[in-house]
């Protein structure tokens, strides 16, 4: 068994899924969701920091994150489809590790065919308003993603784990995994792209990297 790991957000799609919530906030909110993302991404702050503020500056409710899922389908990575048919067409295993949401990253998974969705659950009263989030998951923090490919070594006992991504959260799994690719598609992370073992900015150049 061999599994490959992909981030979700600027890298199978061009969206950020928490700056499309704030999107659908207004400007001023977008604007504070936008820089906090940005430089959480860029490693210039702790993801812990800002994953609760931000969340509740937003408080999605479960049709935003249904808009969300759309988002994120409607603005794929051009290859990524065929992409992760060709990596399972030669025996592995896809899963997705982020720091989104589960309930807007199913629908993309669903497209993609990705079983495996790695990613913190939204939490909602009965009629869709906002409830909170699943503050212990392992990708609300800084190095969460490390413990997330540890966990899925333990269950799956791969020969082989690959994570593809494009931000610092994602190079934090580079010493854990077999290989790590940075990703600048969409957005390039001068610290990932420096670091990254290999750097692709199409995901169609993935298979041929492992």
């Amino acid at each position: 068994m061999k599994l490959i790991c992909f981030d979700c957000d600027s890298t199978l799609s061009s969206v950020e899924g928490i700056d499309e919530l704030a999107r659908l906030r207004g400007p001023e909110i977008f604007a504070q969701v936008a820089a906090l993302t940005e430089d959480a991404m860029n490693g210039k702050i702790k993801i812990e920091e800002i994953f609760g503020l931000r969340l509740a500056a937003i408080r999605p409710t479960l049709g935003d994150a249904a808009s969300v899922g759309r988002s994120y389908v409607g603005n794929v990575e051009p290859a990524a489809q065929a992409t992760v048919g060709r990596l399972r067409e030669r025996g592995w295993t896809c899963a997705i590790i982020s720091g989104g949401f589960r309930q807007a990253i199913r629908p993309l998974a669903d497209f993609l065919g990705i079983d495996r969705i790695e990613a913190v659950d939204l939490f909602f009263a009965a009629d869709g308003s906002y409830r909170g989030y699943d503050a212990g998951y392992p990708s609300t923090r800084s190095g969460g993603k490390v413990d997330i490919i540890a966990r899925l070594r333990d269950e799956f006992r791969p020969e082989k784990v690959v994570m593809v991504g494009d931000g610092v959260s994602d190079l934090e799994t580079a010493p854990v995994v077999d290989l790590f690719v940075g990703f600048g598609g969409f957005a390039t992370r001068e610290r990932v792209k420096r670091e990254a073992a290999a750097f692709v900015t199409s995901l169609a150049d993935v298979p041929a990297l492992v």
